[in-house]
């Protein structure tokens, strides 16, 4: 699972141009923030970042987040 986790986030970081750490960083923060707000399944939690085309500028990464929700907080 730890490998797979690294490769992930080397994969990740060579898309974006930047660090696995960076990568790992954004994932951390993400999961920090949300959960303030609802519980979520960090386990299955997939993050990808694509290049796209935005309106003329060229290609530009994006960041595409599946975050599992289990339970809103009230």
């Amino acid at each position: 699972d730890t490998a797979k986790l690294r490769l992930t986030f080397l994969l990740l970081s060579d898309k974006a141009g930047c660090s696995p750490e960076m990568i790992a960083a954004i994932k951390n923060d993400m999961i920090r923030v949300i959960s303030k707000y609802m519980k979520i399944d960090t386990n299955n939690m997939e993050i990808q970042i694509s290049k796209s085309t935005a309106r003329g500028r060229g290609k530009n990464p994006t960041l595409y987040a599946d975050i599992p929700i289990l339970d809103l907080h009230n």
